[in-house]
């Protein structure tokens, strides 16, 4: 068992191959059946606008680097069946993993984070262009996130599979979507987005507290668990794990989206 900086207790546990195969059996018909509910919706459009939240096709990246950048990240609850907002604390420490994250893995320096309060989603590429003016900086990588949940009964089990009793089961989906913007000119330069899954089982019955309530990272890691730091935190701890995970790959897929734009902009370049 092992402790990770958020203070979550995590386990990879030894089981025998019979009861892994059950596991797996049950978590594939749970996952079979919660496959089709409802990912967040993009909520990034709603900020910038339709236009600007989408790259134009005569955007380049600029040539000098690293691009210095204000990150500004925006927790959004707008949407329908949208989950609750992360807690403060938690926004400020998955804003400081992405300013990590994206700094270390892309020429982008992020020389400061720009506050969110009053920022609405108003569809204006005009206030952000004021906003880069106001904080003095050229380029805005503008983040929203967003998730939503929904819980329904499942059979939940002590002792892996020896006992078996109702329970419920909290799916969190969660999106973070970023967009790398030219504050002078207010158009896209870049943007992309990442996605996380997890989710949260707990028994029905009071006081089993041994094994519940757990987190999974969906659809990966089937047994890997983590543990809340406490029953009554647990909603918030889900939302949490599954933001940071949706954070981590939106790194990824940003980092990707950068080199296809460049090998783009190459090859027309040589042609």
């Amino acid at each position: 068992m092992t402790t990770d900086e958020g203070g979550f207790r995590h386990d990879i546990p030894e089981v025998p191959m019979g009861r892994r195969v059950m596991v797996g059996i049950l978590l594939l018909v749970s996952g079979l059946a919660t496959a089709c509910a409802a990912a967040p919706p993009g909520r990034l459009g709603q900020y910038l606008g339709a236009e600007a939240a989408s790259v134009q096709p005569d955007t380049r990246i600029p040539q000098q680097w690293p691009l210095r950048a204000g990150l500004v990240v925006l927790s959004d609850a707008s949407a329908p069946d949208a989950a609750p907002v992360l807690p403060e604390d938690a926004v400020t420490k998955v804003t400081e993993k992405l300013r990590e994250e994206i700094s270390r893995g892309l020429p982008i320096a992020i020389d400061k984070i720009i506050p969110s309060e009053g920022l609405k989603p108003s569809g204006e590429i005009g206030s952000w262009v004021e906003l880069g003016k106001t904080h003095g900086v050229d380029y805005l990588l503008v983040a929203v996130l967003s998730s939503t949940e929904q819980e329904y009964p499942v059979t939940v089990f002590l002792g892996w599979v020896t006992h078996a009793q109702p329970g419920y089961r909290r799916d969190n989906y969660s999106l973070v979507e970023i967009a790398l913007l030219d504050a002078k000119g207010g158009r896209t330069i870049l943007r992309s987005e990442g996605r996380g899954w997890a989710t949260l089982d707990r028994p029905a019955a009071p006081g089993i507290n041994q094994w519940y309530p757990v987190i999974y990272l969906r659809p990966q890691d089937p047994e890997r668990r983590i543990w809340p730091p406490s029953f009554e935190g647990a909603p918030v701890t889900l939302r949490y794990v599954a933001m940071n995970l949706a954070a981590r790959r939106l790194v990824l897929n940003l980092q990707d989206a950068w080199l296809q734009k460049r090998q783009a902009e190459l090859e027309a370049a040589r042609s």
